[in-house]
């Protein structure tokens, strides 16, 4: 049996997906399961036992017709049984086209259902605490009715070199052993998915006022002016606590920089779907246009916790559509003032450092 999973999307969506295939392993071991995904994602899925080949969806492909036709082709030669879309956009459905896999499984959706042998409900509310997120890919395996038991959790796999270099990173940084270690999500991927500045530093302030930690930022090389800026609002005495240099050369190495620090903390984004995958806890704070229900994942109060907006001053929020939310998140951040979150954030802290 060949098997081809499609997640056309950014780091947190292909390392969430990537449960599929493990949920397909499991069921089918001897199965070829491949896995189509943008090539700045794969650094998330090393070492992956249960994915036998990387397809990679290239920038050739979204500028020209021909490459992505020829990567159609390619996806048709191999002649899948069963093809899984969890990307579920234009790009994927032109390739779905293409395959000519005999069993075709995705979303039910208005206009394209005629593409898939099977059309899984898109369900809009979250059953469990898992979060659409994991709910929604989960679903995608429901018409194989798979007689495995199925395992949420996405899974990343740090090699014991990886491991070892971050732990010489955190001896030449000096980094004090006997302190629980916290990796700070310091920025979004974008400006509209990132806590204000300002109140960043205040949250940073409050994680080291309460408690003796090391303070490790998460941002890009192309953030460095950002993150120096919540660094220089931090009063001295945090500033001392964190270590701002402390950094891995790609994904990889900040990969294995959190499989050794003890949880994270800060905005919603791929850094947060690592960090739960390695199964650190998190408190997340979401970002006022992204829905709480999708990306909350693993939500029990105690390892995973987040924040919305929207859990303290709903007005600002209810029955303003995507568009809306989107436009207006600038000026929503600025109504989300740290002492909102602190309360919360200083009981999930007791639970993990007292």
């Amino acid at each position: 049996m060949k098997i081809i999973v499609i997640q056309q999307k950014m780091i947190g969506d292909v390392l969430v997906s990537s449960i599929i295939c493990n949920n397909l392993r499991k069921a089918y071991p001897e199965a070829q399961i491949d896995y189509l995904v943008y090539e700045s994602t794969i650094a998330v899925l090393e070492g992956n036992p249960n994915i036998d080949n990387i397809i990679l969806f290239q920038e050739e492909h979204k500028k020209s017709r021909l490459s992505f036709v020829k990567l159609g082709l390619q996806i048709r030669k191999e002649k899948y049984d069963i093809l899984i879309d969890a990307y579920s956009k234009m790009e994927s459905w032109l390739l779905v086209f293409l395959s000519n896999a005999k069993r075709r499984i995705s979303y039910k959706k208005v206009g394209r259902n005629f593409l898939y042998t099977d059309n899984v409900p898109f369900e809009e509310l979250p059953e469990t605490n898992l979060g659409l997120a994991i709910e929604r890919r989960l679903s995608l395996l429901k018409p194989l009715s798979l007689n495995t038991k199925i395992d949420p959790l996405p899974i990343l796999y740090v090699t014991i070199k990886e491991n070892e270099t971050a732990l010489d990173l955190f001896k030449k940084h000096q980094i004090q052993k006997n302190r629980k270690t916290i990796m700070i999500s310091l920025l979004g991927s974008e400006k509209l998915k990132t806590y204000p500045l300002k109140y960043m530093s205040t949250i940073i302030d409050t994680i080291a006022d309460l408690h003796d930690v090391n303070l490790l930022f998460n941002y890009f090389p192309k953030q460095i002016e950002d993150a120096k800026v919540v660094y220089s609002n931090c009063k001295p005495s945090t500033q001392e606590k964190i270590y701002f240099d402390l950094l891995g050369n790609d994904l990889r190495s900040f990969i294995a920089i959190m499989n050794n620090c003890d949880m994270i903390i800060g905005n919603d984004g791929g850094s947060i779907n690592i960090a739960k995958s390695l199964e650190k806890p998190s408190f997340i704070i979401f970002s006022p246009w992204i829905e709480k229900k999708i990306w909350a994942t693993f939500e029990d109060e105690v390892n995973h916790k987040s924040v919305h907006l929207n859990d303290f001053i709903p007005e600002l929020i209810e029955n303003k559509n995507y568009k809306s939310l989107k436009s207006n998140t600038l000026d929503l951040y600025k109504k989300f003032n740290p002492s909102l979150i602190i309360p919360s954030l200083t009981q999930y802290l007791k639970t993990h450092l007292s």
